[in-house]
């Protein structure tokens, strides 16, 4: 004989009872809170990119270059002649330095800027009485790896300046308004400086021939950078117009020639002992094609920056001093 309880009429007709109450219940709840309007989704916030530049002196060169073996004396002489680092860095200012960091090679390699050339650059800023000076980049390679063996990490450190390493966290929607880089994640630090110093080295690179001031502003960038070489050249010039820097600073003190970005063959490294800086990042980037033999024409993210009145690459039009 089955165990099962048999529901009777009565318990039926309760149970039938209280379903439908409940029924009732939800729709009146529903009615009386029913509403036509839209459900309002929250609003993805993003950000814009300020301008970190300065304003140009006549009585200053445009470009100021300098040459010779001691290389944080050299550094110092480029930006003195160009009117020294308290035009750029104001009290209680805070500093970011964009060098080129990203791989995991020793300094004389020339795949990562000279370290004595940001060393001397910290110390600048740190005496224009800047209140923090970080150094950071989105490194390809492992970041804590390729900052201590390029040296940049120690040289920073001693210097008195601050390491950043950038985490998945640290990067934020930001629209810069470009033709290839529209809204791109970038790196959160950018918004909480208020100069930029971007000191590239020069460089060889596979894919757009060179990668100099200009192309080294992708290293404050995230996301799927690989995609971006696609129209490598706009991209480029997408990030200098977005990214208007306080001074750059570019070191040609040793030159890869061949096979960049990465090299790894001394064999590939030429040294040239300049630094030369600029207000300009298109003239800048003009004038150090020539430790890679390259042209303007060579690099068409140039000719795209000029255009969109980043800067100028007439040098003949351009006051350069040497120092």
């Amino acid at each position: 004989m089955s165990n099962t309880k048999l529901i009777n009429r009565r318990d039926f007709i309760k149970k039938s009872g209280l379903v439908a109450s409940l029924a009732l219940g939800a729709g009146v709840w529903g009615y009386v809170f029913y509403s036509d309007e839209p459900v309002k989704k929250t609003k993805k916030h993003i950000m814009t990119v300020k301008d970190f530049r300065v304003e140009p002196i006549k009585t200053y060169p445009d470009i100021a270059v300098a040459q010779g073996r001691d290389v944080e004396a050299i550094t110092k002489k480029v930006v003195d002649r160009l009117g020294g680092m308290s035009r750029f860095v104001k009290p209680g200012e805070r500093v970011l330095i964009k060098p080129n960091a990203s791989w995991d090679r020793q300094p004389e390699l020339a795949a990562n800027t000279n370290p004595l050339v940001i060393s001397a650059i910290v110390k600048m800023c740190l005496e224009a009485k800047a209140k923090e000076v970080w150094v950071t980049d989105v490194t390809v390679n492992d970041a804590q790896r390729s900052f201590a063996r390029s040296g940049i990490e120690q040289a920073v450190l001693k210097a008195g300046g601050i390491i950043k390493f950038p985490s998945s966290n640290d990067f934020v929607e930001t629209d810069l308004k470009g033709d290839a880089l529209k809204v791109w994640p970038v790196c959160r630090f950018i918004h909480d400086i208020d100069k930029v110093i971007n000191v590239p080295v020069v460089k060889h690179h596979s894919l757009s021939k060179c990668t100099i001031a200009m192309k080294n502003l992708y290293g404050l960038i995230g996301g799927q950078r690989n995609l971006l070489h696609q129209d490598i050249y706009t991209s480029i010039a997408d990030l200098a117009t977005a990214i208007r820097t306080t001074l750059t600073v570019i070191d040609a003190t040793r030159v890869l020639m061949r096979n960049g970005p990465t090299g790894g063959d001394i064999s590939d490294v030429s040294e040239h002992h300049t630094v030369l800086a600029s207000i300009d990042t298109v003239a800048a980037e003009t004038y150090a094609l020539r430790f890679l033999d390259l042209k303007v024409e060579d690099v068409p993210a140039i000719s795209i920056a000029e255009k969109r009145g980043v800067g100028s690459s007439r040098l003949n039009d351009l006051h350069i001093a040497e120092v």
